[in-house]
């Protein structure tokens, strides 16, 4: 009786320690139909997580993303080296996910190194405006660069833009968004470099938190550029126009930060 009571606790254990260890295998939602970002409807950001029983961790959660990178709770990391990026062109696609632009790469976009893990880029998608602020101030867009390893743990690179010259990536495929705003019809851009999103910078905020839309799976490692790039209003607002939904946002809200530490990460061979 005993022995058995031991082995009852260790399991116990174990399946706590995954509970608080399990990486983010949940994918981001494909299809907008089950929510949306009305502040006052009932499919909005604060019904996400009583809107489907997997989707529960929107509202239980602890660490929610996205969250204010504010100042005063940054731990500065100086010269830090746990964060390579990898990238090739590769075969992309664009898609109008109902609440969002995606850009899916097929195999072989490259990978991101943190920590000794690889990372490869699955696809990339655009949210206005930013979901992220630095000391309380909002920016015009938000990229996300969404990252997986081999054992399904996410890493996302946020870029953050101001409005002013136009962004040479978006320049790039403007065609394909004004093609995919009348129609939902996925576009083939064949071979496109990831690195032209230029996401490099010299100074990285990082901190651990979750899918900033359903099913806001936890463990996700967020890596946002403190370099603001730019964009024009032309360029938010095709994404915005070509997006087939009725809300003038695509942004979730600001999420507590809890307990959790942000750190600001100095790296010194990296314009």
């Amino acid at each position: 009786m005993e022995k058995l009571s031991l082995q009852m606790l260790f399991i116990s254990f174990f399946c706590a320690i995954l509970l608080v260890s399990w990486p983010a295998m949940s994918q981001e939602v494909e299809d907008q139909r089950e929510f949306d970002y009305n502040a006052l409807g009932i499919r909005g950001p604060s019904h996400w997580g009583n809107l489907r029983p997997e989707w529960h961790t929107c509202k239980a959660g602890a660490m929610q993303s996205p969250i204010d990178l504010l100042h005063q709770r940054v731990q500065i990391v100086p010269h830090f080296t746990d964060l390579t990026i990898n990238y090739r062109p590769s075969n992309a696609t664009l898609r109008n996910r109902g609440h969002d632009i995606m850009l899916k790469w097929g195999d072989g976009a490259g990978y991101i190194r943190l920590n000794g893990t690889q990372y490869f880029l699955r696809q990339c998608h655009w949210h206005s405006p930013s979901e992220h602020t630095i000391n309380g101030r909002r920016f015009a867009l938000e990229a996300h660069l969404v990252h997986q390893s081999q054992t399904g743990g996410i890493a996302v690179i946020g870029i953050l833009y101001n409005i002013g010259q136009a962004d040479d990536f978006l320049t790039r495929i403007r065609s394909h968004l004004e093609g995919i705003s009348t129609s939902r019809t996925d576009r083939v851009l064949n071979v496109t470099n990831p690195s032209q999103l230029n996401m490099q910078s010299s100074l990285y905020y990082r901190y651990i938190g979750s899918l900033t839309v359903p099913p806001c799976s936890q463990n996700v490692i967020w890596t946002v550029a403190r370099k603001i790039r730019t964009v024009t209003p032309q360029q938010v607002h095709l994404l915005r126009t070509a997006v087939h939904d009725d809300s003038n946002t695509n942004a979730r809200p600001l999420q507590p930060l809890n307990d959790r530490s942000i750190q600001l990460r100095v790296k010194s061979d990296v314009d």
